[in-house]
């Protein structure tokens, strides 16, 4: 594995991220327009099977351990950092990344820097950091996949069917459209509409993996790690008077709250071993988005074992909220029941620093864009004894609201 250089400096305020991107390779982490931008890679990893996540842990602390690092300012997001996009199953065909840019630019607080990373035995890249016009529009249809809405309900039906004989207490089914986007298309487009119609989620582009998440899987920063789960959904009503019927009807709903629940208690039971104090809010909270109601509990704790971001990610994912419970015959079911691999969608999706912290969202809202341009979108529901297959179907086509629009 090379050795890398890498340097990090203050820059005049950049408020547009977005235009500093590859339009057919970004790289991109934001939110509210604060974030990371990245251009170029100095260095890709890739990874695959039950062990993906914790080999990228041990890779990426031999990467840190061989970089030589100029970082005045020594906060989070600047130094030596690689993006990340991980496969939801082991047995994805998809593999799992992480890739160190040649240049990132960060944003925070109206503080902007660049760092400029370079194998040691090299020279370091030049970038004029250029604000570049986004090219021709485009739209293109995205249609039923491999399980078409009357598929979907039947597989939502037999997923009831299985909790009612008790072989697991929720599942998480999928759907997927798919489509193609025009060559030398720029991807950059679809990631702005996402970014502003989508402020407060994580607008996030790695390796094709496009889309903006409403859900932090975890953020680990000097020692304290916080996360927002998320689970039960609700569409937004059409006036004022029926939005505010909608939120309250969301959380009063047994079915949501059982849903929610579940997701809870799985990320508690995976962070414990790792912390040495653990809180989360009272009661669930809703979360507004432009489409839809969240039903949301922040969880807060301090790290007790020297646990990076990635190492919390594997032992994080998947959780309840993507995957079901209890986790393995979830997803034995999920195998049965979803033709089509789900690649990175649900799975870890952010980045990773140096010192081991970093920020991931659950890869939701998402699309893959394959390198010849083939595009497949996923939406999911968590099923439950008091599912319905009609309002799994209606709840897909409300997730898919954001890429679909995005991209048509």
């Amino acid at each position: 594995m090379q050795a890398l250089t890498v340097e990090t400096s203050p820059i005049a305020d950049i408020r547009q991220l977005i235009l500093l991107l590859d339009g057919r390779s970004p790289l991109l982490w934001m939110r509210r327009n604060q974030g990371l931008a990245g251009i170029g890679s100095a260095l890709r990893l890739e990874f695959s099977g039950p062990t993906r996540m914790t080999d990228a842990a041990a890779a990426w602390k031999q990467v840190v351990a061989e970089a030589t690092v100029t970082d005045p300012l020594a906060r989070s997001g600047t130094g030596l950092l690689a993006f990340g996009a991980f496969a939801f199953d082991e047995s994805s065909a998809q593999t799992s990344v992480l890739i160190v840019p040649e240049i990132i630019v960060g944003r925070e607080d109206g503080q902007c820097w660049v760092t400029r990373i370079w194998a040691t035995s090299g020279n370091a890249p030049e970038n004029p950091l250029v604000l570049n016009p986004l090219g021709d529009e485009y739209r293109i249809p995205l249609l039923p996949g491999a399980l078409p809405p009357e598929d979907f309900r039947t597989a939502v039906a037999s997923g009831i069917e299985r909790i009612r004989a008790q072989e697991v207490n929720k599942v998480v089914l999928a759907r997927d459209l798919t489509g193609r986007v025009p060559a030398e298309s720029d991807l950059r487009r679809a990631i702005t509409k996402l970014a502003l119609g989508y402020p407060d989620c994580w607008t996030y582009a790695v390796d094709g993996l496009i889309g903006s998440s409403p859900e932090t899987l975890i953020r680990a920063d000097h020692g304290s790690v916080n996360a927002r789960v998320l689970a039960g959904t609700i569409s937004r009503g059409i006036d004022a008077e029926d939005d505010r019927d909608a939120a309250l009807t969301l959380a009063t709903s047994s079915k949501d709250g059982d849903e929610h629940e579940f997701a809870v208690q799985s990320v508690l039971k995976s962070l414990r071993p790792h912390t040495s104090a653990l809180a989360t809010s009272e009661i669930p909270f809703t979360v507004k988005l432009p489409n839809l109601w969240h039903l949301a509990t922040d969880l807060e704790g301090t790290l007790s074992d020297g646990s990076t971001s990635l190492d919390l990610i594997a032992a994080l994912h998947p959780t309840a909220a993507v995957a079901g419970t209890p986790t393995d015959e979830a997803l034995a079911l999920i195998r049965e029941l979803e033709p089509f691999d789900r690649g990175r969608y649900a799975g870890p999706v952010g980045w990773v620093g140096a010192d081991g912290d970093g920020e991931w969202a659950i890869a939701l809202r998402c699309a893959q864009v394959s390198p010849t341009g083939g595009i497949t979108a996923y939406a999911g529901c968590g099923i439950v004894l008091d599912s319905d297959p009609d309002r799994e179907l209606a709840e897909t086509r409300m997730k898919f609201r954001p890429i679909v629009e995005a991209f048509g």
